[in-house]
């Protein structure tokens, strides 16, 4: 090597240091220091540091913190700068100067200017020769002192002595630095503040506790998941069964009750009811106890004529046996009879008759028995004939969310379905609205405003007697559904229908929660008329017998504008309704639609009590809605009569005359209703008399001067 031209042995030497770079690097680029050799920049010097000295764990620009950077002369540049030939009088610096004793005494600080960058090699080895030397990477800076061991023989170690510069510092040397540095920025990162740790391990606690909770509820869902798909199936086999015994008791009860026969009127087919064999058998027998009460009539027609005859009744009739001829008279057909005989007589044909009495009243029972059964056929015939042709009689689930189980009952456009909620776990009413197909667009649009009027109205509304909204959804662009809080019972309708009539006790009851949500519907901003109140809106809960009820369909309802001060507003949908429950002024015909006020809530309330009462309607109870239209039934009901029997106390049917009152600007308003002694528990019924008659009486005192003298006294 020796003996090779100083350049060319320059040359190979950078070309042998280059390929022993053995490890990965990050290339930086270094400052220029402000000196090199001439002609040279040491901006373009690129350096190079190993990769697994991460430049962000500890900050360089830190007093803490030295970065020693090995730099390679390896670039094509450095070589190109290696060919150049050494200025004359060549420099030689030994890197031994900066060193004494073995130790490096003069650690090289990284210049406070610089922003986190390599520091150049003129940092290091001084800024005139820091292009010139074949260097063979080694490190600008250190923190501290690093004792220098001496370095062993190695064939690696290859002397360096050019016009440029000379260094001892072997690879073995470099090895150490970078081991050192390593410690250094191991000690760096161990070196943590102990509530660090503490809260890593607590975070470490809640991430566990959250995973084993997540965990939990992943268990819990999928076990819920498996109980409500149990739940469903149950619920669908019970409705499946409940089908199938219904549809086997009616048929039990078509011979029995009677079924709907198809029977041919002119071109058309038209169903016509005809009654089973037990009423037959009754009306059998009722005809059998008709014959012997007129067998019986005539029997005692004939004990009548064969009464007994008094003493000069005898006496003339001896006298009147014989003609004047002087010739018997032939025997009479019915000869009397004697007291003790026409007594006995006369006391059979009396107990025979109770017996007659008894055995028919017996028999009109069971027969209104048969009908009320008959009743509750009829219905269930009907009922499984819709639930047959429905479109969603295989108990579907809507909504992901309500199972179907059973049909309630068919309206004009629409359908109910007792069904049962798999979300919340509680049976619901589905209301499915059905659109007919071959409507126009503007027929369906108005359904679709009163429907959307309906629910808009509904679901603001929440009170116990009336029936609650729970949620609006579509099916498909033809219908959707509304689904409702579901009541174990029939409506009052079929309850009058069953019984003809209800006493006055249990009437006042119902007419009592009826006003409640009536005065509910009043305080609630803005007010809220029903104006479709009649016995089939009015549910009875928990059982046919239970006289706990709710309002529902509020197809009808009306609001009231607030920014207004009356308490009406103009009739728009005249001819909507109920006519036999409906008031007067919604049949006012003119110019201007009439004035509507929640008075005609009130007027419903009367004739629903009337009819519960006395089992008939008041105004037009055999009429149809045409004829009452037609004959004005309505607007000529001025007066009310009440029938003799059932009996029925003065203060209902005065309660029953302020809800009736023809002029409406007379009725009594809602909250006046709801306020009235009748309504009241009995102590304030006997508390409100009292006030009553205090009141009677301070007004008749009034009427007298304050002398004591009449006003007719005062006169004169």
């Amino acid at each position: 090597m020796e003996k090779l031209d100083p350049q060319r042995r320059e040359l190979l030497e950078a070309r042998m240091f280059a390929k022993n770079q053995s490890f990965d690097s990050v290339s930086y680029t270094n400052y220029n220091n402000g000196g090199g050799s001439s002609g040279s920049d040491s901006s373009d010097i690129q350096v190079s540091i190993p990769a697994f000295i991460s430049p962000t764990a500890v900050p360089i620009s830190s007093p803490a913190f030295i970065s020693p950077i090995a730099v390679p002369i390896s670039t094509p540049a450095m070589i190109e700068k290696c060919k150049t030939p050494p200025p004359g009088k060549g420099r030689k610096r030994k890197i031994a100067q900066q060193f004494d004793d073995g130790t490096l005494t003069k650690p090289i600080s990284r210049p406070a200017s610089e922003s986190g960058a390599a520091i150049g090699i003129a940092g290091y080895f001084g800024k005139k020769d820091a292009i010139t030397s074949p260097n063979r990477g080694l490190l600008t800076s250190m923190r501290g002192t690093i004792p220098r061991q001496p370095s062993l023989p190695s064939n690696n170690d290859i002397a360096v002595t050019s016009r440029g510069t000379q260094t001892e510092v072997t690879i073995n040397d470099v090895s150490r630095m970078e081991s050192f540095l390593v410690d250094q920025v191991v000690d760096v990162k161990t070196a943590r503040d102990p509530a660090v740790d503490d809260y890593k391990r607590e975070i470490s606690q809640l991430e566990q506790q959250l995973r084993a909770q997540i965990a939990a509820d992943k268990k819990l869902k999928e076990k819920n998941a498996r109980s409500v798909e149990l739940l469903k199936e149950f619920l669908i086999e019970q409705a499946i069964q409940h089908k199938k015994e219904m549809r086997e008791k009616t048929m039990r009860n078509r011979l029995r009750l009677g079924q709907f026969n198809t029977v041919r009127q002119g071109a058309t087919f038209v169903e016509q009811w005809s009654d089973g064999h037990s009423f037959g058998e009754i009306n059998k027998k009722l005809g059998q106890t008709q014959y012997q009460k007129e067998e019986l009539d005539k029997q005692r027609k004939i004990l009548q004529k064969r009464k007994p005859l008094s003493e000069k009744t005898e006496k003339k009739e001896k006298r009147s046996k014989f003609t004047d001829d002087g010739f018997l008279k032939p025997a009479s057909l019915f000869s009397p009879m004697g007291v003790n005989e026409y007594h006995e007589q006369d006391e059979i044909l009396r107990l025979r008759a109770n017996a007659i009495k008894k055995e028919e009243q017996e028999l009109q029972q069971e027969l209104e028995k048969l009908e009320r059964e008959r009743n509750i056929h009829i219905r269930e015939l009907k009922r499984i004939n819709n639930e047959d042709q429905s479109r969603l009689n295989h108990n579907p689930i809507l909504n992901d969310r309500y199972l179907l189980l059973d049909m309630i009952g068919k309206g004009g456009f629409s359908e109910v379905f007792k069904g049962f909620d798999l979300k919340e776990l509680r049976y619901i009413a589905c209301k499915v609205h059905q659109l007919n197909k071959d409507w126009k667009e503007d027929k369906k649009a108005n359904y679709i405003k009163h429907a959307v009027r309906e629910y808009t109205i509904h679901r603001s509304l929440n009170h116990p007697r009336i029936v609650q909204l729970h949620d609006v959804f579509e099916i498909d662009s033809n219908s959707f559904v509304t689904v409702l809080e579901y009541c174990d019972g029939n409506d009052l309708d079929f309850m009058l229908k069953q019984y003809k009539n209800i006493p006055e006790k249990e009437t006042r009851a119902i007419i009592m929660q009826v006003v409640s949500a009536l005065k509910y519907l009043n305080e609630r901003k803005p007010p809220v008329i029903h104006y479709d109140l009649k016995p089939g809106n009015i549910l009875l809960g928990r059982g046919v017998m239970s006289w706990e009820v709710k309002l529902t369909d509020f197809g009808l309802s009306k609001i009231l504008p607030e920014d207004t001060d009356t308490d009406s507003m103009d009739l728009t949908s005249q001819g909507a309704g109920t006519y036999w429950y409906l008031p007067p002024e919604c049949f006012v015909v003119g110019k201007a639609p009439p004035k509507i006020s929640s008075k005609v809530d009130v007027w419903s309330v009367g004739i629903i009590f009337y009819q519960a009462l006395y089992g008939r309607k008041p105004f037009g109870h055999n009429l149809s809605q045409a004829s009452i239209l037609e004959q004005n039934t309505i607007l000529k009901a001025t007066n009310i009569e009440f029938p003799n029997k059932p009996t029925v106390s003065i203060e209902a049917k005065n309660f029953i005359r302020k809800c009736l009152t023809y002029k409406k600007d007379e009725r009594v308003d809602v909250f006046a209703l709801s306020v009235d002694a009748y309504l009241k528990p009995k102590r304030a019924q006997a508390e409100a008399k009292k006030l009553e008659q205090q009141f009677n009486s301070t007004r008749s005192n009034t009427s007298y001067h304050s002398d004591g003298s009449s006003p007719s006294q005062g006169s004169n």
